[in-house]
């Protein structure tokens, strides 16, 4: 599913996901902030209700965010398929 959203934010988020009552479910890395999601909803033009889940709990910085992201995604994306 394409948002058109910003690329800063399309990184943070791992999946969208829409059910059959055109409800969105939003499963980004670390908690988006109340801003983010705000422009999830408006770019989503839709009364729908969104559903945002993390896959980690800590909240962090989008300094943070921006120095660490390549490495966190990384290392998800490697530990991801050790799984299988």
């Amino acid at each position: 599913m394409n948002l058109n959203l910003p690329e800063n934010l399309k990184d943070k988020i791992y999946q969208i996901k829409e059910n059959s009552q055109n409800h969105l479910k939003i499963v980004s890395y670390f908690p988006l902030s109340e801003d983010e999601k705000l422009m999830i909803s408006t770019l989503n033009n839709s009364q729908s209700l969104d559903v945002y889940c993390s896959i980690f709990s800590d909240n962090i910085s989008e300094q943070e965010w921006n120095k660490s992201k390549f490495q966190i995604l990384k290392r998800f994306k490697d530990e991801l398929f050790d799984i299988d």
